[in-house]
């Protein structure tokens, strides 16, 4: 789980009035809000990986004290879950009716490619149990919501991002844990049933109140969205430096096999992901969002259910997820917006001719 994403209508916002003005309408005072938190939440998945580094390095320099925050876990999850709630709008559930099958595409391919690549790598690397564990878990998660950012830098679809991440988040409770108990019982125990109440509370149950809350008070609300982001992004960095003091000694261990493991699955995810929306004949706007969205994972979930299911060992591929995959995406956000850059070029040098 990474920073709280913009609404859809944010990266279509054009110079609105201020919503202070006289005369002001809602939908300005709403576009307003909705493009300061887009800035907002650009900053924040800028500023993200170097916080959850700083929060890393804590939690191995004095992992008595980080480790303190274990039990706190499942309440800043729950916390960036309501958080999620709070920019979510009915219209990103509207685009279920007016494109399902992109939609269908996208959480298809969330919940096909990245539990089957967990597995994959595991395998291929031959990971010890609690981490291949944990790497699965990382699969099987929603995807996370910083891939709306992400869209949105890379000239991909948002409003298609938002409802792929909105679907996938609510149907987590029911595939997670049947997909984890699948692929990662072969290597740990797993309480299905248990997880599947834990992903209740933690993230179905937040992220509804949070709807509810946005629905009851969108005024009042969108004048706090901007500091939506800073939110999760400090929560979760809690949540990392957490995980990392509980498991400081395993990191000296596996810490360069675990990164090589998240690498592989982030991209070949972002790769399969673009391919399969490809194959299926979607346009590249789609292609791009399918890939941002099944390559990046709600992995502070997955680290807090590996940390309470599993070992803090098993966490440690969550945590390691969670800073690279904002790195990597913006990174093929950049790349992405390269190619539409010398397609133009491309274009207005054939006009020219």
């Amino acid at each position: 789980m990474t920073p709280s994403s913009p609404s859809p209508s944010s990266p279509s916002s054009s110079s609105p009035s201020d919503p202070e003005s006289p005369g002001t309408s809602g939908d300005d005072a709403h576009a307003v809000a909705s493009a300061k938190e887009d800035s907002s939440a650009r900053v924040a998945v800028t500023v993200f990986p170097l916080l959850v580094l700083g929060a890393a390095a804590f939690g191995f320099a004095v992992p008595g004290v980080a480790s303190q925050m274990a039990p706190w876990v499942n309440v800043l999850l729950g916390i960036i879950m309501f958080g999620m709630g709070l920019t979510l709008t009915l219209p990103d559930f509207a685009l279920v009716a007016r494109r399902p099958l992109p939609v269908l595409i996208g959480v298809v391919a969330q919940y096909v490619i990245m539990p089957l690549l967990g597995l994959g790598v595991s395998m291929a690397l031959q990971l010890p149990p609690e981490l291949a564990a944990g790497v699965i878990l990382v699969g099987c998660a929603p995807g996370g919501t910083s891939s709306n950012v992400i869209s949105y830098l890379a000239r991909a679809d948002t409003a298609l991002s938002v409802t792929m991440t909105s679907i996938s988040t609510l149907i987590a409770p029911l595939l997670t844990p049947a997909l984890t108990l699948l692929l990662a019982g072969q290597y740990m125990p797993v309480d299905g049933g248990d997880m599947a109440m834990s992903i209740v509370k933690i993230v179905l149950l937040p992220v509804i109140a949070g709807l509810i809350v946005r629905l009851a008070f969108s005024r009042a609300i969108d004048r706090i969205l901007p500091a939506l982001p800073w939110i999760s992004v400090l929560a979760i960095s809690c949540v990392v430096a957490a995980v990392v003091g509980k498991s400081a000694d395993k990191v000296m261990e596996a810490g360069l096999l675990v990164l090589l493991a998240v690498v592989l699955h982030n991209g070949l995810g972002y790769a399969l992901g673009y391919g399969a929306a490809r194959v299926l004949r979607q346009p590249v706007r789609a292609a791009r969002t399918v890939s941002i969205e099944v390559g990046m994972q709600n992995s502070g979930l997955a680290a807090g259910l590996a940390a309470q299911y599993f070992s803090p060992a098993a966490a440690l591929p969550a945590a390691v997820f969670s800073i690279w995959h904002n790195l990597s995406g913006a990174l093929l956000a950049s790349i992405y917006r390269r190619s539409d850059a010398r397609r133009t070029a491309s274009s207005q040098g054939a006009d020219a001719a």
